[in-house]
């Protein structure tokens, strides 16, 4: 079925969790699915997934969310921060027992640490472009070009920066379009909250706490694991992957040539019909 794409404010949906103003996108009926964005300049659950909800909520009820400190939720202290909690928070303020997860980059880092630390709410795992909490062997970590960028996008929010961002997290640059630059960096410039916040030396510490010493628990994860990643991904390696599907069991791995970060963007047809049949086959 060919659905029409449906305009983001028809989705656009706020909620309050603990004190702290968060915006989700949400359609479909069914199962549950939390899309969760990675965490660049101007990232939004919506400019991350828009062309993968409609796809999915032919099937699915899919929900996704603006971290606190991107989009338009609220900035949150360091006391708010904790994503994996804002996830837990926004499933019971919804009124979701058990969703499936979906997260791009650092959405994968609070997909996997959600797995970890509430296995009885998670159906489904979907990672794609995400770290894994071990070191790595052959590939860098902290100091990759597409990092490089993206904390120069933060600290100097130019047209320029933004162009740079959005040419790095893609193999194909015509998928680097002005358009979704300046779409980037409108997002970004209207909250300058949002990157003050990011920028703060401990903020990684904040959103995911103890993430880098959950190496020996990812085995643990007991629910059916995706992990999709671009071959040619410059911000995060995709050895990360690997590691990750060596390590939980139920897992298989999707590993795309000529793709760079953002596969649901870049592979969209692949990424919804994979992601799709994956849920439909092993839930339930």
């Amino acid at each position: 079925m060919n659905a029409q794409l449906p305009l983001e404010e028809e989705t656009s949906r706020f909620v309050d969790l603990a004190g702290l103003r968060v915006h989700y996108n949400e359609a479909g009926a069914g199962h549950p699915v939390i899309f969760i964005h990675g965490s660049g300049p101007g990232a939004t659950g919506w400019s991350n997934f828009s062309q993968n909800l409609v796809h999915l909520a032919e099937s699915f009820h899919v929900i996704a969310l603006d971290c606190p400190g991107w989009g338009k939720s609220d900035t949150p202290s360091a006391e708010q921060s904790d994503l994996v909690e804002v996830v837990r928070e926004l499933m019971d303020k919804l009124q979701l027992e058990k969703a499936a997860l979906v997260g791009n980059s650092m959405g994968g880092a609070v997909s996997i640490s959600f797995a970890v630390r509430y296995p009885g709410r998670i159906s489904h795992l979907i990672t794609m472009g995400s770290p894994c909490p071990v070191p790595n062997v052959f590939s860098e970590t902290m100091t990759t070009e597409g990092l490089k960028i993206l904390f120069e996008a933060y600290a100097q929010p130019s047209p320029e920066n933004f162009k740079k961002l959005v040419e790095v997290m893609c193999f194909d640059p015509s998928f680097a379009t002005d358009e979704l630059a300046a779409q980037r960096s409108a997002a970004a410039l209207a909250t300058p909250d949002h990157l003050k916040k990011f920028l703060q030396p401990d903020n990684f510490a904040t959103l995911l706490p103890g993430f880098f010493e959950l190496g020996g628990k990812i085995p643990q994860i007991s629910v059916p694991t995706l992990a999709i990643h671009g071959r040619n991904d410059r911000t995060v390696h995709y050895e990360n992957s690997l590691q990750l599907v060596s390590m939980i069991p139920n897992s298989r791995l999707l590993l795309l040539n000529q793709c760079g970060h953002w596969a649901q963007l870049e592979h969209s047809a692949e990424f919804n019909r994979s992601v799709a049949e994956f849920l439909q086959h092993s839930y339930g």
